[in-house]
């Protein structure tokens, strides 16, 4: 397994006293897979992510990378967080290579790779540009080229999405889907939205409410032919989204 939680605990000191976030958290993923996890605001969905990027550690149980204990942030991960987090006053070829400055990678083969995403996924003509020049779909494409730069193994995602408008969030959910496929990535997102979960996923998690639990894993495999609009038309779409929507009951 690529990735695998085996009973993840997290408790954190609150001014009013220990919050136990996460509890017996166990799920693992497969190379190649990818996998979203749904939960009730709050719950510690993105938590989990920081416990598998290794920047905390859990109170209780292990997490595991290519078999070994995460201890710390990896360069086998590479992270994509809510917001593209691009600087306004470094062009676009600054930004995405802002990663490989960063860990002293830039290195004209590790470049030439940078320059190779760009010109596939239609950026290459933005190179000079600023952010400030490109619109929000552009943006999340050169942020995900960014944290594919350096070459992790890995991707986790927290809310990538969550900044922008409805119909721009289907076009780019669709287009990041498709690149990490391409790209023959391992992906963890994060979302609170089902539709999009189903949209992109092979399996997804549903978290409880706080302290979170798994309540169901769902298989998307036989989805996994079609595109993310594909899958929005699909016969049992609705199904899935329903079932879902009833887990995710913060009082069931």
């Amino acid at each position: 397994m690529v990735i695998e939680l085996q009973n993840v605990a997290l408790t954190y000191q609150s001014p009013n006293g220990e919050v136990e976030a996460l509890k017996e958290i166990s799920f693992d993923m497969e190379e190649g897979e990818f996998v979203s996890i749904v939960g009730p605001s709050g719950c510690g969905k993105s938590t989990l992510l920081s416990l598998i990027a290794g920047l905390e550690q859990p109170s209780g149980g292990t997490v595991l990378v290519d078999g070994e204990a995460v201890s710390g942030p990896s360069q086998k991960i590479g992270f994509m967080p809510q917001r593209d987090q691009l600087f306004e006053w470094r062009s676009i070829w600054g930004n995405v290579t802002l990663g490989l400055e960063i860990r002293h990678q830039n290195t004209p083969e590790r470049q030439a790779h940078v320059r190779e995403l760009l010109n596939r996924y239609g950026l290459a003509g933005f190179a000079d540009k600023s952010p400030a020049q490109l619109s929000g779909g552009m943006r999340q494409r050169c942020a995900l080229i960014r944290t594919l730069a350096t070459d992790p193994h890995i991707l986790l995602l927290d809310e990538p999405f969550s900044a922008l408008d409805y119909q721009t969030r289907l076009s780019v959910s669709a287009d990041i889907s498709q690149i990490i496929r391409q790209e023959h990535k391992t992906a963890l997102l994060v979302t609170h939205d089902i539709s999009e979960a189903i949209s992109m996923s092979d399996r997804i998690v549903v978290l409880s409410g706080r302290p979170a639990v798994v309540k169901a894993v769902h298989d998307m495999g036989h989805l996994r032919p079609l595109t993310p609009m594909q899958r929005r038309n699909a016969p049992d779409f609705r199904t899935y989204f329903n079932l879902i929507w009833e887990e995710l009951d913060v009082n069931g």
